[in-house]
């Protein structure tokens, strides 16, 4: 493996860690779209940053970028505010207007400066090895290396620092404002890293991979914990792998780095979004139709303790009389007679002690609908594990 190859997935890894960090917070705030909005919005901020500097590896044009983005979220949700339109509607008037501002200044001020549209949105890791920074004579790597780590050393420094403030105007902005927090520095600081982090990230990856990077890793990793910290490590290990994994199909299919980072940010989420062990599409499922089959129990049960006719309570009769088809009938009564609930005698189903007891309680949560008497139910009587 080359020098080149190395330094392209370590950028690659470095700006998938510090894009999962404000990612993971913006995904349990509901803001994930605004991420995409901050990567188009801050190009009139860079464009307008190299009119000042006349050059394109000016801070300057990251602190403007990054401003921009802070301009994008304040009047998103200052639109949001007048109750007219929903945040998102809100985002798809801003962004737009901002982002065709910027293109408009490039195509009439910038033609002839490496600051075209397609880099900007595509990136492209295959040349960050190339344009490098020097002291005298001494080479200090990749610009884009040096960036993101700067930026990914400031953000766990911010991360680190304020990590109690984040958690709680996360979860409670209500909890945090009666603590002394203020939720709303706390938000404009959150979108203000996403914003700087996007601008570093921008000339090597480019903003759709920016986007990717940010939301893919962290909604894979809100399916799999509930544990914030757990969140943050999970989505930087999906996002670095994925980067590193992307790497390698690219270079095999001798296709685009950045898309192929994507594509894999795109299965590694699919996967964790079908085979999450709670959150996944197959554990709802199946949950959902436990849920139905013990639905169909209680309705069974209760029948049985409505009559004692012995006819009434033939198996046969049981079938025509509540007009269950045949698999659902039979999944019905070999979990009533797994779990205790009922007996049969010669075609002849009963309740069991256990059985009336669960169907007597059923009726009561029925009759109050009281939430703790059927969180009882559940804690006393495991139907789906005997």
């Amino acid at each position: 493996m080359s020098s080149a190859q190395l330094e392209i997935q370590l950028i690659a890894s470095l700006v998938a860690i510090a894009c999962a960090i404000p990612g993971t917070f913006l995904v349990l705030r509901k803001m994930a779209m605004i991420s995409d909005a901050i990567s188009h919005s801050i190009l009139p901020g860079l464009v307008i940053g190299f009119f000042i500097t006349q050059d394109l590896n000016s801070p300057l044009l990251i602190l403007l970028a990054a401003l921009t983005g802070v301009l994008t979220v304040v009047l998103v949700e200052k639109i949001q505010q007048t109750k007219l339109v929903k945040e998102d509607t809100a985002i798809g008037l801003v962004f737009p207007a901002l982002f065709s501002i910027g293109v408009i200044l490039i195509a009439k001020y910038a033609n002839d400066v490496h600051l075209d549209i397609d880099a900007v949105l595509l990136g492209e890791l295959a040349f960050t090895p190339f344009d490098r920074v020097y002291w005298g004579d001494v080479d200090l790597g990749p610009k884009s290396l040096m960036v993101i780590s700067i930026i990914l050393i400031i953000t766990l420094g911010l991360l680190f620092a304020f990590y109690k403030e984040l958690k709680l105007s996360t979860f409670d902005a209500g909890l945090a404002t009666s603590l002394g927090f203020s939720p709303a520095i706390i938000h404009y600081g959150l979108m203000s890293v996403a914003s700087v982090t996007t601008v570093g990230a921008f000339d090597a990856v480019g903003a759709i991979l920016v986007v990717a990077l940010m939301i893919a890793p962290a909604a894979a990793a809100y399916l799999l914990t509930t544990d914030l910290a757990k969140m943050i490590l999970l989505a930087c290990f999906f996002g670095v792998f994925s980067a590193i994994a992307g790497y390698w199909a690219a270079n095999y299919l001798d296709a685009s780095i950045a898309g192929s980072i994507a594509t894999m940010l795109g299965l590694v989420f699919l996967v964790i979004y079908l085979f999450a062990p709670s959150k996944g599409l197959i554990a709802v499922l199946y949950r959902e139709k436990k849920q139905r089959l013990e639905v169909s129990l209680i309705t069974f049960l209760l029948h049985l303790k409505n009559h004692s006719e012995a006819e009434e309570r033939h198996v046969n009769h049981l079938a025509t009389h509540i007009n269950w088809q045949k698999v659902r009938r039979k999944s019905v009564l070999n979990l009533a007679l797994k779990n205790n609930l009922a007996t049969i005698d010669q075609s002849i189903v009963s309740l069991t002690p256990k059985g009336d007891e669960f169907t007597s309680k059923a009726i009561e949560y029925i009759v109050t609908n009281e939430d703790s008497l059927i969180e009882d139910m559940k804690d006393d009587y495991f139907l789906f594990r005997g």
